[in-house]
């Protein structure tokens, strides 16, 4: 599923009947989840942030910024913080499966959206820029709301979209694409701040001024200060004392973390803070994360300790978690701060039943979970006992040299694991959907037309979801049998065990793609049992080569 987080800044702090009006109308779109509203007082300010797949984000955006529109006027507003209009400024920001390009051009989409319907003028920035001079935020507010009546009849200050001047009562807003933010503070064991700050001028990507070996600054002909740039590319740091803390630190912005990422800010603080004397004690995340962010300090972590890294997902975050510390001031919860377990939170899971309840709900005169959800479960438990194989082989005295190919496996198995547990909900939400689409009203011919059309997509998808538990497993037969050859011989039983299960997954989804295909139009029937001839094929040969294997093992 791909993910974007929108994150507008609106131009109201302090009345919070407006603020919620505007925010909850992100609440009105499906596929979107509302995570934070951030208001402030002096800066009579509010920065709202939420997250979802793009079309839906990219809606409740517009949403958004037409009811602040509505509600907020520039005319009448003052705060502390710079601002050019009612919405100032509204960021999207990939968060997973999505690329950034994607991201700029939805943001072209809401900017024409913003500029056609509301008649507010839009320049685009960060990513989207259509010039050097607009990438930076700062460069387009300058001047705030007041100004911009001037300058946005300048040549060179034309809006990207709709006309050269300035909406009297809304302003102007800047819309983009941006790389994920990661407000990120490393805790001293010090309460000196010239400790904190000093490391923070080493690491900074600006860097700290250039000094003679008298110690003076060194300046250009044109008395510019010239830097000396910081250890860390993409970081932005200062240091600081925290009264509540009574202690210093070092307060980072990671302004792409896929490029620097977390455990090497970490680690480059470590080691400046032990060559001043001190020592890190721990660090915070201040915010919300993205997963794979915390994901890769984990396994960082693990490989540093000459550990699998095909370990469940939550082992690695909370290895990621005691490694950086980041329960030191308080204990860090990861379906608060991070992004994806956020919204996990948020909905309902078959995942978050306890064994006994899941399988007293499967035993109900419900539909729900039904086969196919019971397929995919069948498929996770095959995997995981293919990772728990490739884990128990891993470094085993006389497998040592199969240690790269344990490590994938258990990898591999780890990502189908979580992919099929997935699809346990997805299953039963696409049977909801089909069940939706038939009690459709069919009043008129309309009606009529209508609810085929629903009904069709509906099946469709709920054909899919199946395919993809087959396509899984008709994969994942590569890993067990791969384990005949490689595993610890002791756990063939294991590997055995997966393998029927897995077998059983295979059928499972089998079936339940035919019986949804079977009611399709001939097109997408025929496509849909084109590929499952295809894959039951390979299911089947798959299986019996490596029930063969097994079976010579045992004997």
């Amino acid at each position: 599923m791909k993910l974007i987080e929108c994150v507008p800044n609106i131009s109201e702090g302090r009345n919070k009947s407006i603020i919620n009006e505007i925010a909850n109308q992100v609440k009105q779109v499906s596929n979107v989840h509302l995570l934070d509203i951030d208001p402030g007082f002096d800066t009579n300010r509010t920065v709202i942030t939420f997250v979802g797949q793009p079309e839906p984000v990219l809606e409740a955006a517009y949403l958004l910024i037409k009811k602040a529109s509505e509600l907020i006027d520039m005319r009448n507003h003052t705060g502390e913080h710079s601002r050019m209009g009612s919405t100032d400024v509204c960021p999207l920001i990939p968060v997973k499966n999505i690329s950034m390009q994607e991201c700029v051009d939805i943001s072209k989409k809401l900017a024409k959206k913003v500029s056609e319907e509301l008649s507010i003028p839009v320049f685009l920035y960060e990513n989207s820029a259509s010039n050097i001079e607009r990438v930076n935020l700062a460069n387009i507010r300058k001047g705030e709301y007041e100004g911009m009546f001037e300058k946005i009849k300048k040549d060179n200050w034309k809006p990207d979209f709709g006309k050269s001047e300035n909406n009297v009562k809304n302003g102007a807003i800047a819309i983009g694409a941006r790389e994920f933010l990661i407000a990120y503070n490393i805790n001293l064991n010090t309460f000196d701040k010239k400790i904190a700050t000093d490391i923070a001028l080493d690491i900074r990507e600006a860097g700290r001024a250039k000094r003679d070996k008298n110690g003076n600054i060194i300046r250009d002909k044109s008395g510019k200060i010239l830097k000396k740039p910081g250890s860390l590319k993409f970081c932005k740091a200062v240091g600081w004392y925290i009264d509540e803390y009574n202690q210093a630190q070092v307060s980072i912005n990671l302004t792409n973390y896929k490029k620097t990422s977390i455990f090497k800010t970490f680690e480059e603080v470590r080691n400046e803070a032990r060559k001043r004397g001190a020592r890190v004690t721990g660090s915070e995340i201040v915010g919300l994360m993205p997963l794979d962010s915390l994901l890769d300090c984990g396994k960082y972590y693990l490989k540093k300790q000459n550990r699998s890294t095909g370990i469940p997902e939550k082992d690695i975050l909370n290895i990621a978690i005691q490694s950086l510390g980041l329960s030191d001031i308080s204990t860090f919860d990861i379906n608060e701060k991070i992004i994806e377990y956020r919204i996990d939170e948020q909905q309902k899971s078959f995942k978050n039943f306890k064994v006994e309840e899941l399988v007293d709900l499967t035993s109900m005169g419900t539909p729900t979970p039904g086969g196919g959800s019971i397929s995919a479960l069948a498929g996770a438990f095959a995997m995981a006992l293919s990772s728990m194989v490739a884990n128990l082989s891993f470094a085993k005295k006389g497998l040592e040299k199969h240690n790269k190919l344990h490590i994938e496996i258990a990898e591999k198995s780890q990502e189908f694991k979580d992919r099929l547990i997935k699809l346990i909900d997805l299953d039963s939400n696409s049977y909801d959907l089909v069940l939706a689409a038939i009690r459709l009203p069919k009043k008129t011919q309309e009606d009529i037309d209508y609810r085929f059309k629903e009904i069709e997509k509906a099946t469709i998808y709920a054909a899919e979801v199946p395919l993809e538990i087959l396509e899984i497993s008709v994969n994942s037969f590569k890993l067990i049998d791969k384990l005949c050859d490689i595993g610890n011989p002791n756990s063939i039983t294991d590997i055995g065990v997966g393998l029927y299960l897995l077998y059983s997954t295979s059928r499972g989804a089998s079936m339940n793609v035919k019986i949804n295909a079977y009611n399709l139009t001939d097109n997408h029937k025929k496509s849909f049992i084109k590929k499952l001839q295809k894959l039951d094929k390979l299911a089947d040969e798959q299986f019996i080569k490596t029930k063969i294997k097994i079976e010579k093992i045992l004997k």
